[in-house]
């Protein structure tokens, strides 16, 4: 993952941004913990203010683009945690997890060194047909995207946790790979797709052909006619998925 991240990392703070409504889900579900350990935290999106964390990133590019008043950072994988057992109140870790070399060790690592809870902002497989950039422009690379992703049980198994279905905003601040699901001109940009890793770690002559066929249906219309019903929705359940599980394994 570092060295995944400190080539397509770097120009990640112009399109990832902290999406408040998200961000409010996330920071519920952290309870009363005081001390949070932020795994696989990047430029430091979604770390609540008002709390003690601690950043764990493996990537030295990732880290240089965190705020100067971010919460400091250890430069360490999620498979090994530098940390004693129940050393933070809680764990969390965001859209991350699926870039771990061994997603089960980082799972239990991160209920080692919590004493109370894990958050986990993740994804669910199974609703890859939700999210229409991959399927029906990258379907190539979605389905090696899905094929490398634990299935929701499996996460939620492994976190010994609950998950709760959290919809995307039509307005999204936070560049993810679904969350410009009624703005498709957006994906069109290259600085967009620099933020996100299924289109940032392939080629731009990999990407051509499915960025061509994009822009043929938005400027003929035919992605309007498909997607008429989005455009009439202001929030989308696209497979992104809260788990709340408990630390002290």
């Amino acid at each position: 993952m570092a060295a995944r991240y400190d080539r397509i990392g770097r120009t990640y703070t112009a399109t990832r941004r902290t999406e408040p409504r998200i961000a409010a889900r996330i920071w519920d579900a952290l309870g009363d913990a005081r001390t949070v350990v932020n795994v696989g935290a990047g430029t430091g999106s979604y770390e609540p203010p008002d709390r003690e964390v601690t950043a764990v990133e493996p990537s030295a590019v990732m880290i240089a683009q965190r705020p100067p008043d971010a919460a400091p950072a250890v430069q360490a994988s999620a498979e090994a945690l530098p940390f004693a057992d129940a050393s933070f109140d809680a764990a969390m870790a965001i859209i991350t997890l699926h870039h771990w070399s061994d997603w089960r060790a980082g799972c239990a690592e991160l209920r080692r060194v919590a004493r109370d809870r894990v958050v986990v902002f993740s994804w669910d497989p199974s609703r890859v047909e939700s999210m229409w950039i991959g399927p029906e422009y990258f379907p190539q690379y979605m389905q090696e995207d899905v094929d490398g992703f634990p299935s929701l049980a499996d996460q939620a198994a492994a976190l010994g946790a609950e998950t709760e279905v959290v919809p995307v905003p039509w307005d999204c601040r936070d560049g993810f790979f679904g969350a410009f699901w009624r703005r498709p001109e957006t994906y069109l940009d290259p600085a967009v797709r620099a933020g996100i890793s299924t289109l940032a770690k392939r080629s731009e002559d990999e990407l051509a052909e499915g960025l061509a066929r994009l822009r043929l249906d938005l400027d003929s219309g035919a992605w309007a006619r498909r997607h008429a019903d989005l455009l009439e929705r202001d929030e989308l359940d696209l497979g992104y998925r809260l788990l709340v599980g408990r630390g002290g394994r």
